[in-house]
């Protein structure tokens, strides 16, 4: 009611309607940041069910490399955000474990290239696939006459973020 307060008189907000879609920036941000969490967890866990002594980094590194294809250092560091020094450390013990390629730049003996092998393919195809999965469920339990709000709200804030679609079918970018 008008007049009234709450809090030692400050006044009361007013009231909305419960399925009102004009929320606020700070109550959208706290909603992705949830579902942020949630998309971490779930990725956390099919890698630990697929490959639990690869770490997610680890991980990212290969989806960028299964996605870019052959790149040079520079452009993985790059795509990971990191510097060069990080991103040969993260490739080493990726090399080491048989998952990635060096070889030098034919065009530039001072370049390095990096690519995927066949089992850093496969690995990467199957943590993205039970991945898939474990979302699937989770979106299969949202109310199906709630799922294309679902989309629209998601499709927004990718492309306000300048994301590429992912694959439907592995998430992979």
């Amino acid at each position: 009611m008008a007049g009234q307060t709450q809090d030692g008189g400050r006044p009361a907000a007013p009231e909305r309607p419960a399925d009102a879609l004009h929320e606020t920036v700070e109550e959208v941000t706290a909603a992705v940041m949830t579902a942020s969490r949630l998309f971490v967890a779930l990725s956390a866990r099919a890698l630990a069910e697929t490959e639990p002594t690869l770490t997610l980094p680890q991980l990212r590194t290969l989806v960028v490399l299964h996605g870019e294809g052959p790149v040079k250092l520079a452009a993985l560091a790059a795509a990971l955000d990191v510097n060069p020094s990080t991103a040969m450390r993260m490739v080493d013990k990726l090399a080491a474990r048989g998952l990635v390629d060096r070889q030098t730049n034919p065009g530039n003996r001072r370049e390095v290239i990096l690519r995927l092998r066949p089992d850093g393919g496969r690995l990467v195809e199957e943590v993205l696939a039970h991945r898939h999965d474990e979302i699937r469920a989770v979106v299969a339990r949202v109310p199906a006459d709630r799922r294309a709000e679902l989309v629209r709200g998601l499709r927004a804030l990718t492309e306000a973020a300048g994301e590429p679609p992912a694959d439907s079918l592995t998430g992979a970018p």
